[in-house]
């Protein structure tokens, strides 16, 4: 009893503790209000160094705080201030060019892709971008391919092989542990459930990703062709042989130009902007730098706003929140950019999987809605699937990324049960009903052919439905669309010679369309969703649950970490589901 009575107290001190250490958080605030942060400086002769280790969202998010507004935070680190930061950097007098250092990107291909493009347009003022790694990841190295010289270290690696994807599969898994999950779908490429249904890879699910693989893999080799001045058949040969798997290897494939330590790139730095050996060289970090450039673009003094509604995560009912899009969140968003006069076009950037089947039609009809007012044009990121399709079908326009993963027109409804287990265990369910069909779902008994064909019957219903919203927001016929549907999976360039998107580009191309739409040239972003906090919601977010959540992951390592989530995320889903076929990790 003494230990327990120890403990008991040693926790209420901690939480009195962070408690009160919060209070005076909050103190400190309000005495130092919104003007104590630091104002980012920029040097004459700098260098922007693009260090992108972080994780890269489209949007990094605005929250405020209803009862304190000087605790209100708007990060500058998405993806979108990264690229307005490039492009300013090329007209700063100030920034002389771009160094990628040692960068391991932690952002999808598109997103990749997007910057690389901004790179890409960088170029053009003249100014240099160089790249120098210690070890090259492939997505790294496709992004420092735009660079006119690249560095590397004399021990260093690099991958550079092709693409490839792995999938889990749970069938023997669910018998041996008792555990498993009923499943109904609808679509022979919705692969979403079949980890639970086989233990091997169908042909139509190797089919569909081999496809798009090729597909991403290909549009990389033709942009490495491009800025290397290598030939696409070449870049397969060092693949395939792995021959760029070290610093001379890939020197002599042509893939670096120089074989060099890391004081040595600083140095050739300092040789270039004329910088004594024994100076330091000035450089600002993109992070900062995307603060700077966000207030400069703040002095813009249009009164024409577009807006840009970030859909970005699984599509979940309910509220949602900065990783979880909520039909809540974003019809509130939407209906204020409808009703605000100064805002004449909406753009849409979606990056999600997809998700509940009920949230994509509620968004659907706002959408609906909102495009009766003022154009709606939809930009798609590394993700816009299922149900992230079904909120972008009745756009005016849709513009996808090349390596955009969309499509999977499909349905499925999925239910865990444990009876299995239960019997191991020596438990037994006893149920006792009013009429027939008052048990829907039991998680200790099997589904019945009543309740499978009721659940059957559902999907259809919801097949039908969203296949109609498809024919009718692309101008196509119903059976055109299913021809291209069941589930299947398209990269943008599959998706724009199928009819699903209208155009290939980035979030600028979108905005471009927009302002034409709406009879605009000059124009201010209004970004949402704005996500509204309360204390509690932050004691939350940052106390209890964090720690948790960080203690998992530096016991089951971060790989473990991950498969724990999306068995946490499969197990909470509610409802019938318009989701990706299956967690995407292309490597």
């Amino acid at each position: 009893m003494n230990f327990i009575q120890r403990v008991f107290s040693t926790v209420t001190g901690i939480i009195v503790f962070c408690i009160l250490s919060f209070l005076g958080l909050i103190i400190l605030g309000a005495l130092l209000g919104p003007s104590g942060g630091d104002i980012v400086q920029v040097k004459d002769n700098s260098v922007l160094e693009l260090k992108l280790d972080f994780p890269i969202k489209d949007y990094a998010g605005k929250i405020e705080f209803a009862e304190y507004p000087f605790l209100n935070e708007e990060e500058k680190n998405g993806l979108f201030n990264i690229i307005d930061g490039i492009n300013y950097a090329a007209t700063d007098s100030k920034i002389k060019g771009i160094s990628i250092d040692n960068n391991f990107i932690n952002a999808g291909i598109s997103q990749t892709k997007a910057i690389r493009n901004a790179l890409l347009k960088f170029k053009e003022s003249g100014k240099f971008i160089v790249a120098y790694a210690d070890i090259y990841t492939q997505k790294d190295y496709y992004l420092s391919s735009v660079a006119d010289t690249i560095f590397m270290n004399p021990a260093g690696m690099m991958e550079f092989k092709g693409l490839y994807s792995e999938q889990l599969y749970f069938k023997d898994f669910q018998e041996k542990s008792g555990v498993k999950m009923q499943v109904v779908r609808f679509g022979k490429y919705k692969s979403a459930v079949e980890p639970f249904l086989e233990n091997e890879m169908s042909d139509n699910n190797r089919e569909q990703i081999l496809v798009y693989l090729n597909s991403i893999w290909g549009e990389m080799k033709e942009d490495i062709s491009k800025s290397r001045m290598i030939n696409v058949d070449r870049l397969n040969t060092i693949a395939d042989s792995l021959l760029a798997r070290t610093a001379t290897l890939a020197k002599s494939s042509k893939l670096v130009d120089k074989v060099a330590y890391h004081d040595e790139y600083v140095n050739s730095l300092k040789s270039a902007l004329g910088v004594a050996a024994d100076k330091k060289l000035k450089t600002i970090s993109i992070e900062d730098y995307a603060i700077y450039t966000a207030d400069k673009l703040k002095l813009k003094t249009s009164q024409n706003k577009i807006a840009i509604i970030y859909a970005e995560g699984e599509i979940i009912y309910g509220e949602g929140d900065m990783d979880k899009v909520g039909q809540i969140t974003m019809n509130a968003s939407l209906k204020k950019a409808r009703e605000d006069d100064r805002v004449k076009a909406v753009v849409l950037r979606i990056n999600s999987p997809g998700g509940s089947a009920l949230a994509s039609e509620l968004i659907w009809r706002e959408i609906e809605l909102t495009k009766k007012v003022k154009p709606v044009i939809v930009s798609m990121g590394n993700l816009a699937a299922s149900g992230g399709y079904y909120i972008a079908c009745n756009a005016d326009k849709i513009i996808a990324e090349p390596t955009t993963i969309t499509g999977s027109i499909g349905v499925f409804g999925m239910l865990p049960n444990a009876k299995g287990l239960a019997d191991n265990w020596g438990i037994n369910a006893e149920q006792v009903v009013t009429n027939k069909n008052a048990i829907d779902f039991s998680f200790f008994e099997e589904m019945t052919d009543a309740q499978h064909g009721f659940i059957k019957e559902g999907i259809i219903d919801i097949y039908e439905l969203f296949t109609s919203r498809v024919a009718e927001g692309r101008g196509m016929a119903q059976e055109d669309v299913k021809a291209i549907a069941q589930g299947r999976v398209w990269t943008g360039i599959d998706a724009l010679s199928n009819g699903l998107v209208d155009e290939l580009g980035g979030l600028d191309l979108a905005l471009k369309y927009a302002a034409e739409a709406a009879g605009i040239e000059d124009y201010k972003i209004k970004e949402w969703p704005i996500y509204e906090m309360n204390i509690d919601k932050m004691l939350q977010d940052y106390g209890i649950v964090k720690a948790k959540e960080t203690i998992l992951k530096e016991e089951l390592g971060e790989a473990q970490y991950h498969i724990y989530k999306e068995v946490k995320a499969r197990s909470e889903r509610k409802g019938i589901q318009l989701m990706f076929p299956y967690s995407i990790d292309i490597r």
